[in-house]
């Protein structure tokens, strides 16, 4: 009796589609979104100048920390001081976005205020080094018209950033605010980093409460109206 070749026949037939289907089921290896490679970036870099600081810190570290290539950091980051300045600037914004929605959701503006000023506060001391950071990168700046323009032109996007949400705020509390938006941003960037830069050279000068305290001076009478109005 004669038998079919091996392979031959309709189980061979089947054989081909059977492999396809296995291929199919096999789950393809995809590239990382772009959104997830810049943030992998950002993350290594502030963990390698935090450590080493940003002039010592190097592209080839960072990349390393990230697990990508050094070309993976180019093609979201022109350059380290391009990379430096999107870190301090995202961390600014998303600081002050936090901060500002305790605030916006506070019972009134008084409550509302206090609560800025603890979620300030407790920034300054939890993120020292990213005072650090911006502290040395101002240093280094100095002397460098070109780092001096581009950190010139990303803390103005960040207190534009800030302005908008004050704004916002003031208009959802029906508070008037004593300074314009813009001036505000300003007054709370400069406070909260001038008092973190303090008390991380001397905790004890820097009492929990100071920034609170300073901030409810600043808008006392702002304060004041609303409550006034809110109770009539």
């Amino acid at each position: 009796m004669a038998y079919p070749p091996s392979g031959s026949g309709d189980a061979a037939n089947r054989e081909p589609e059977h492999a396809d289907r296995l291929a199919d089921a096999v789950p393809t290896r995809k590239r990382p979104y772009r959104s997830q490679t810049r943030r992998q970036v950002l993350d290594a870099a502030f963990a390698v100048f935090s450590e080493h600081g940003i002039a010592a810190g190097s592209l080839n570290e960072v990349a390393a920390a990230a697990g990508l290539t050094k070309g993976a950091v180019y093609s979201n980051f022109a350059s380290k001081d391009d990379l430096v300045l999107a870190l301090m600037e995202e961390h600014a914004a998303a600081r002050t976005d936090a901060a500002l929605a305790g605030f916006a959701s506070a019972e009134d503006s008084r409550h509302g205020l206090v609560d800025l000023a603890a979620a300030l506060a407790h920034a300054m001391r939890a993120d020292a080094a990213w005072h650090r950071l911006l502290a040395e990168y101002f240093a280094m700046s100095a002397h460098d018209p070109r780092r001096r323009e581009g950190l010139r032109r990303r803390r103005r996007e960040v207190r534009d950033t800030a302005a908008r949400a004050v704004a916002r705020v003031a208009d959802g509390l029906d508070t008037e605010l004593p300074f314009t938006p813009a001036e505000m941003a300003t007054v709370m960037l400069a406070l909260s980093n001038g008092l973190a830069v303090e008390a991380d050279i001397d905790p004890d000068a820097v009492p929990e409460d100071l920034l609170g305290r300073v901030l409810l001076l600043i808008a006392g009478d702002a304060v004041t109206a609303a409550r006034t109005r809110s109770d009539s």
